[in-house]
């Protein structure tokens, strides 16, 4: 027997009941490197602008955001394939309710190698040189520039330090690997941002720099193998047996000076620097490095001349292969200058940006408020 009367009554009852009791909006994490999942972000009041990708919008109101990860890409600027990188690793980690993931594009066409598409006042940057995106130059092909790649960055805090939008927000971590990794050195002693938003929010800002091919020095000293950890086999073109510790000092002076006359010069050391950093002072960039703690994330396979291997005599100068100049860099910086910085070898992993940011190891230092 049916009793549609009755069924109309008990399922109107439901309706009514749930309708007086309104469920807070789930907002659920865009996860597609396609056009829904990008947005703009303005660089300056004339409209100038740049293109992110993104898990929750950032004009949006979300209480559950606590976590921000900002992941910068190679010197490819497939911003796209970051994303996915940095997607693939929050769900590894259980992040992505509590984590907005961001992959900004540093776009660039300078009618030879680099030929990216540009929209509307987007702005392209150097995609080479000392004055590139990597190293905080300033936008390209405009007779009088007024923004350089840091500025990017600078914004995307901005956003994301606003009260109003993120309440909840507590940590921000800035990863990039190879060039990005470059970029992420340099913004990490450069920026103007970190300190500031300790002080406003108590939001702690970390850096996470993956495989680059070269580093910033803050001195003229440079490495030798005894800044080696003894246990690493870091010399080209493959995987070479250990060297037994001699008593050679871990850092000189560069050797090769009269031949390679821009080894210490801007991005590779100081002199002549160029882009954001050339308005702050030597002093307060070493301060800098010295009180903002950053991870290096080296692939143990990464002793290869691969994949926009930097060969200059200024890079060659830091090491043989990025495994050797990431572990020498992090031993100069935190014996020198007393930095907290730290160099983890990513087991298995050579030049692969979705194999370090995936694994074990990256996993609780990107997500370690998380987890």
């Amino acid at each position: 027997m049916k009793f549609p009367y009755l069924h109309r009554i008990f399922f109107g009852s439901i309706f009514l009941i749930s309708a007086g009791f309104p469920q807070a909006a789930t907002q659920q994490p865009c996860v597609k490197a396609q056009d829904n999942c990008t947005e703009w972000v303005a660089l300056d009041a004339n409209g100038s602008r740049a293109r992110i990708y993104r898990t929750h919008a950032l004009s949006s109101t979300d209480e559950k955001i606590e976590h921000a990860v900002i992941v910068v890409h190679g010197q490819g600027r497939n911003a796209d394939g970051y994303f996915r990188h940095m997607l693939a690793a929050a769900f590894l980690a259980d992040a992505l309710q509590n984590t907005i993931v961001i992959s900004p594009r540093f776009a660039s066409h300078n009618g030879k190698s680099c030929l990216d598409q540009l929209d509307k006042q987007e702005v392209g940057w150097n995609c080479s040189g000392a004055d590139s995106w990597r190293s905080g130059g300033h936008q390209a092909k405009v007779a009088e520039p007024t923004l350089n790649s840091f500025d990017f960055m600078d914004a995307i805090i901005s956003k994301l330090a606003d009260v109003k939008v993120f309440p909840s927000l507590r940590s921000i971590v800035i990863a990039g690997h190879s060039a990005g990794g470059q970029y992420v050195n340099r913004y990490q002693f450069s920026n103007r941002m970190h300190e500031k938003v300790m002080a406003d929010r108590n939001i702690q800002m970390s850096y996470v720099i993956g495989n680059p091919s070269s580093y910033t020095y803050p001195e003229a000293l440079r490495p030798t193998r005894a800044a080696l950890p003894n246990n690493i086999a870091a010399d080209p073109p493959g995987y070479m047996p250990v060297a037994k510790p001699g008593t050679e000092a871990a850092f000189v002076a560069f050797n090769d000076r009269k031949n390679c006359t821009a080894f210490n010069h801007w991005p590779y050391g100081l002199e002549n620097k160029l882009g954001f950093a050339k308005s702050i002072s030597d002093e307060q960039l070493k301060q800098q490095l010295s009180s903002r703690s950053a991870t290096y994330l080296l692939g143990e396979l990464d002793i290869l001349p691969l994949y926009g291997f930097d060969d200059s005599c200024a890079a060659m100068a830091q090491g043989p292969t990025r495994l050797a100049r990431g572990f020498a860099y992090a031993k100069f910086v935190s014996e020198s200058l007393k930095a907290n910085h730290k160099a983890m070898m990513v087991p298995a992993c050579g030049h692969d940006a979705r194999c370090i940011f995936t694994s074990e190891t990256a996993l609780p230092v990107l997500f370690k408020s998380v987890r």
